[in-house]
């Protein structure tokens, strides 16, 4: 079920090109799935580290050329650079339609949501969700959260039990479900539709059929979608939607409605459950982390700064979305002409030497670093953080309660880690609860 994002740097550089190229006189998609190796280097991983020649290249040139045909692309890497760029919306576009053109109006699909419109509309629509996503409105979720996490334990134990080995699938019994039926709690969908929802998430950014499959997903999640929003017009229940549509009424439309949870879910799935699959592997490679959270009288406040240290190191989201010079403008004393295409690589700008010291390292212990990354930064930082973070604090907590003898059920260098995703991961844990 779960199929993989690794050919997503593929999709997402075809949609950035796909209209310029085919303004200058066309090319054929395979040429594009055949980029040159450095083009993609912000999305190769060593395990769980950015490649080393990607921090190379971020101390000698946090803002260099990427070598794509046909367009002018910039590779942001450095932590400052990249604050810069998305912090400023006046200067950098997010408008979906430039990302895909002509391509968009095949699809006759835009997936909406906030991370693809600009102010003002994305200014509206940031301000009708943000209540959603205040600490006061999450914590009702928190019991929600905590049940979640125990009835997916007690289904990893389970499949444990019935496998002849005694193993089972971290991923697929635990990271995956955990955030699948959060989102369902938070927008009001019911339980049963879970897969459903998994299949939308993954199977929009999976390439493997060209770009024109990529687009069918996300129409199918859109129509999904919009079949939930009527429900909800018609009867308002207590999660997100219902609340958008009891306090806003015909003020926000139902497209708009299915992009911003479509937006919630591609957001928060895949993120949150690759931060529970490698927050985990981090805990079984180096047990003094797993012994220092099972040990602690607080597990609360030890979990926090493990959490924050666990979202710098990882970053899972290896790439932030596309932005497009607005303007000429200069980003570390380089200048972007107007139409430029920038890409800032997250995962190399949290490794930035500049922010601390050995910034290579994962450690727990060291001060929070401020205004890491992991989220993005400025009006497109995701509106699901803390939401995101709550998951994350407190899912680690009670794995390692449940499981004191929790490990690795084949050895790390048999697992398979994702090559060229925008979210970075594994797509199976095996694992021995025992």
């Amino acid at each position: 079920m779960l199929m993989s994002l690794r050919s997503w740097a593929t999709t997402w550089l075809t949609r950035l090109l796909l209209v310029r190229l085919r303004k200058q006189g066309g090319l054929d998609l395979s040429v594009l799935r055949r980029l040159p190796d450095a083009a993609l280097m912000p999305l190769h991983r060593d395990g769980l580290d950015p490649v080393a020649p990607l921090g190379e290249l971020r101390d000698r040139e946090p803002v260099s050329r990427l070598p794509i045909p046909g367009a002018t692309v910039w590779l942001v890497s450095g932590y400052a650079e990249a604050k810069q760029v998305l912090g400023d919306a006046g200067a950098f576009s997010n408008d979906f339609r430039h990302l895909v053109g002509t391509a968009a109006s095949e699809a006759d699909e835009n997936p909406g949501g906030l991370g693809f419109c600009d102010p003002p509309d994305h200014t509206r629509l940031r301000r009708l969700l943000t209540p959603e996503f205040t600490m006061r409105r999450l914590n009702r979720l928190t019991p929600r959260i905590h049940a979640i996490v125990e009835e997916q334990l007690a289904q990893l134990e389970k499949a444990a039990q019935a496998d002849p080995d005694g193993r089972a699938d971290f991923v697929e019994h635990f990271a995956m479900p955990v955030p699948a039926l959060v989102i369902c709690e938070l927008l009001g969908i019911p339980y049963e539709e879970r897969d459903a929802f998994q299949e939308f998430s993954v199977a929009r950014f999976d390439v493997v059929g060209g770009t024109a499959a990529s687009f069918g997903a996300v129409a199918q999640s859109l129509e999904y979608l919009r079949g939930v929003v009527a429900a909800q017009r018609r009867d308002p229940g207590d999660g997100l939607l219902g609340m958008l549509i009891r306090e806003h009424g015909d003020a926000v439309t139902d497209e708009e409605l299915a992009g911003l949870a479509d937006g919630v879910l591609t957001g928060g799935l895949e993120t949150t459950a690759s931060m529970l699959a490698l927050g985990t592997l981090i805990m079984l490679q180096d047990r003094e982390h797993f012994d220092a959270l099972q040990r602690a009288e607080d597990p609360a406040a030890v979990a926090a700064p493990f959490v924050e240290e666990l979202l710098r190191y990882l970053t899972v989201v290896q790439t932030a979305f596309p932005r497009f010079a607005r303007e000429d403008v200069e980003v570390g004393g380089v200048p972007i002409a107007s139409g430029d295409i920038v890409i800032v690589s997250l995962s190399a700008a949290d490794r930035d030497p500049r922010l601390g010291e050995d910034m290579e390292a994962f450690d727990p212990s060291r001060p929070p670093t401020p205004s890491h990354l992991a989220f993005g930064h400025g009006i497109h930082r995701c509106i699901g953080a803390e939401l995101g973070k709550m998951e994350l604090r407190a899912a680690f907590p009670q794995l390692v309660a449940r499981f004191p003898g929790l490990r690795l059920a084949v050895p790390s260098a048999e697992l398979e880690f994702r090559r060229l995703s925008i979210v970075y991961g594994v797509d199976t844990l095996p694992v021995h609860v025992d």
